[in-house]
């Protein structure tokens, strides 16, 4: 026994002791410590010590500005996790709520993040006076806008999609719906929400162009940062400084690519809906290192505690889709629904109230029309390239998802050419139209969807990844094929995660046209005829109230065309192409 005993502590002593992991793990944490610190440390400055001009085009410095960047994005991404976990939840579990805030989640996504940064630079500002953490607040919930909608959409489209049997296990085995929510909504959710984050990772790159150097009437704030260092590279027209924010944009992709998204993407494939093991596994050398390296043992050894106390709390949830368990009657029912409804009705009458007496101060009906015009040119622009973009990625994407090892090669290039600013092309674009005399209404289009087309391919993959073996096994064995393959297995299998994608594609191709319907390189500027220039015109002139009358017209039509098209195929999808 005492024999027995002593072979315990040793086992115990020696599995305490580090190994060749910790060697690599050990760095790698105390120098992420190290940059976060760092990159904290300077959000604390005084404003005034910002002096001009704030960012220099000696490439040594972009190190710095990429961290600086980077950080900023992550704490939009923290933020963006918090919202997407309390927003689609309620939306997805509260019938009446879904009624109210499914509407406002389209509006949040079509109004122009650069139309509004105006006015939340200015409120920040006024929280932090005279500190630089104000600027950095307002930069962070500029890219917190461009990330949150498609993970918000992503995450609510998978718990009403949830199988209905993994619904009936939950309930046999009791679980309360504070611990049903983590044990089987979020990870039935998590594939396709980690692809929605590395989107939305890329995505915010294009907006924190803008974020990082923004000028609003004679007002200027620039923050130290990528974003800002290409705003000047662009105005001064340096293009070695713009080769060198290219060069620092792959290393950055690449490496939060390697530490945090391929790991997750490996970690999330457990939660696959599927009866048989996946041929191939996505493999992380990083997550490798967590679960080898006993660090990373020693450091999470007090949580196991805390996440079952955490699991232990009870917060009443609705089922997805099912009223609260209240004792009253059908008519009752219906009358709260009623009232419920008006009240809706009132807000939304009031809000267009207010907006329409701000803009009649300072606009005519001319305006009015000027603006409705505008936005038809450019729904019509939105709806072609959304269309064409869904032709050609749609079927790549469902190439990728179903081969992992090719998906492994293809994301962070796929991560890379989602990140690269349209910026960058503006100058290839200005010189083009201006030399072949071409119309700026037709080529300044492909801007528009030059960012925005990757919701597509991403939710796509995110669907094909998350297909069931078995059911690829089945249509195999019973040799459908070509067409058929497509109509009866894949694309039913997919369906949801590409509505998904395209409502939000749909939503960025609104903001993008804000900066791509009037592009400029030095002195030369190209203005096309849509809604997305005026409002850009609106906001340099800090005209208030076009800028108001032009956001208004373009919720507006986003919101209808999703009510119209994207919500009927939202339905279908929910009831006719579920997983069960």
């Amino acid at each position: 026994m005492a024999e027995l005993q002593f072979h315990n502590e040793a086992t115990v002593v020696a599995s305490a002791r580090p190994n060749r992991w910790d060697l690599v793990a050990f760095p790698l944490i105390v120098g992420l410590i190290a940059l976060a610190a760092f990159g904290g440390h300077e959000t604390m400055k005084p404003l005034a010590e910002l002096k001009e001009p704030v960012v220099s085009l000696n490439p040594i410095h972009l190190p710095e500005y990429a961290l600086r960047t980077v950080l900023r994005m992550l704490a939009a991404m923290v933020g963006s996790l918090i919202f997407t976990f309390i927003y689609a939840t309620i939306a997805a579990k509260s019938r009446r709520a879904e009624k109210l805030l499914v509407p406002i989640l389209d509006i949040l996504q079509s109004v122009p993040i650069l139309g509004y940064i105006s006015f939340t630079v200015t409120f920040f500002l006024s929280l932090f006076p005279g500190r630089v953490l104000g600027a950095e607040f307002a930069v962070i919930f500029a890219v917190f806008t461009s990330q949150a909608w498609n993970m918000t959409f992503s995450f609510y489209q998978s718990l009403r999609t949830v199988p209905r049997d993994l619904e009936e296990a939950s309930r046999n085995f009791q679980l309360s719906s504070w611990r049903r929510f983590w044990k089987l909504e979020v990870p039935f959710a998590m594939p396709g929400l980690i692809w929605n984050m590395m989107m939305s990772a890329s995505g915010g790159w294009f907006f924190v162009v803008a974020a990082e150097a923004i000028t609003v009437g004679d007002k200027t704030i620039t923050l130290p940062g990528i974003g800002a260092y290409l705003a000047r590279a662009l105005d001064e027209k340096s293009l070695a400084a713009v080769g060198w924010v290219v060069l620092t944009m792959i290393v950055v992709i690449v490496a939060y690519d390697q530490l945090m998204f391929r790991p997750l993407v490996a970690w999330a494939d457990k939660f696959r809906f599927e009866q048989t093991a996946a041929q191939t596994v996505p493999q992380s050398w990083v997550l490798d290192l967590m679960q080898r390296a006993r660090l990373f043992r020693w450091l999470l050894t007090p949580f196991p505690g805390l996440i079952d106390l955490f699991l232990r709390f009870r917060l009443p949830l609705p089922r997805p889709g099912r009223r609260m368990r209240v004792p009253v009657t059908q008519n009752t029912t219906k009358v709260f629904d009623a009232i419920w409804y008006v009240l809706i009705l009132a807000l939304a009458v009031y809000i267009v109230y207010r907006a329409a007496s701000y803009v009649a101060s300072g606009v005519g009906w001319a305006d009015v029309w000027t603006a409705v015009r505008f936005g038809i040119y450019t729904l019509i622009r939105v709806a072609v390239l959304i269309a064409i973009s869904s032709l050609v990625w749609v079927p790549i994407g469902v190439l990728i998802g179903l081969r992992p090892r090719l998906a492994e090669k293809i994301q962070p290039l796929a991560q890379f050419l989602a990140a690269f600013p349209a910026n960058l092309l503006f100058p290839v674009f200005v010189v083009g139209i201006v030399y072949f005399n071409a119309n700026a209404d037709i080529w300044t289009s492909p801007l528009i969807v030059l960012g925005t087309q990757w919701y597509i391919l991403f939710n796509v993959i995110a669907g094909a990844t998350a297909y069931p073996t078995d059911l690829r096994e089945a249509a195999t064995n019973f040799r459908v094929r070509r067409w058929q393959w497509w109509r009866e297995a894949m694309l039913p299998g997919v369906f949801p995660y590409f509505i998904t994608g395209a409502i939000t594609a749909s939503g960025g191709a609104w903001n993008a046209s804000i900066v791509a319907e009037s592009v400029s390189w030095g002195k030369t500027t190209i203005t096309a005829h849509g809604l997305g220039a005026y409002i850009a015109q609106a906001t340099s002139a800090g005209d208030f109230p076009r800028l108001v009358l032009g956001i208004t017209v373009m919720s507006l039509m986003v919101t209808l065309f999703n009510r119209l098209i994207w919500r009927p195929l939202y339905r279908y999808a929910e009831e006719r192409t579920r997983l069960d």
